[in-house]
């Protein structure tokens, strides 16, 4: 596939092998808000996006502006607007790795305390659900993990990398980052990332492990009105 679907990976992922967990109302798609927090929209959307957008999220609830549908009309709240960036897989060297193991949902509260603790991006409670999660643990306990997040056709996003902080410096990040994305490659699929534009040290680890920037993004959060009158109707 080209890379043509990633300018709008959630739409491509949720029109296609995610579609099994897409939520809809007219133009707008989403995952479950317990699986992501991603909604999308066609490259074109009309001027109801909006509309479509508020009724799928309700009153008051904070959501992603996607791209494609342009500034929110007035009486939406933007509540962030940051720099990210998306890198592609150019010349990764995928490997699996003896040491990781595969995580299911009964290493949810693991997983979960582990993001608390580093912050790597958005995770949820079924989160796992969306591919293959990999860990390395230490006495038992989860150290570090790497998993699939969006999938458009012929392309799995790498998300969730993380590193309990008293086991960074180890090489553990980019060890499993090369077992998921080894995972990916097996499926005939290519390995892509986000990272925020701030993010220098994981940008540089990921360049070092072999992805390219392939473009920069903006990663917005905006809040629909509590009042369902105010604006939702206009792009």
């Amino acid at each position: 596939m080209t890379e043509s679907v990633l300018g709008n990976a959630a739409w491509a992922s949720l029109t296609g092998p995610h579609a099994h967990f897409a939520e809809r109302k007219g133009q707008v798609l989403r995952y479950p808000v317990d699986v992501a927090p991603f909604l999308a929209v066609p490259d074109e959307p009309d001027e109801h996006v909006w509309r479509d957008i508020a009724d799928l999220a309700g009153p008051g609830a904070v959501v992603p502006l996607p791209a494609q549908a342009g500034p929110p009309p007035p009486g939406w709240e933007v509540l962030r607007a940051a720099a990210g960036v998306q890198l592609v897989d150019d010349r990764v060297a995928a490997a699996p790795d003896p040491e990781a193991v595969r995580l299911t949902a009964a290493d949810v509260p693991e997983m979960l305390d582990l993001v608390a603790r580093t912050k790597p991006g958005p995770f949820r409670p079924r989160t796992v659900a969306l591919g293959t999660y990999l860990g390395i643990r230490r006495d038992g306990a989860l150290v570090a993990m790497a998993g699939e997040r969006l999938h458009p056709p012929g392309w799995t996003e790498i998300s969730a990398v993380c590193t309990d902080p008293a086991f960074r410096g180890r090489g553990l990040a980019a060890r499993l980052v090369h077992a998921v994305a080894a995972g990916i490659r097996d499926r005939g699929e290519t390995p892509f990332l986000h990272a925020a534009a701030t993010n220098t040290n994981a940008i540089r680890l990921y360049e070092t492990l072999g992805f390219r920037l392939r473009r920069r993004t903006v990663l917005g959060r905006a809040r629909v009105p509590a009042d369902d009158r105010l604006g939702t109707h206009a792009r």
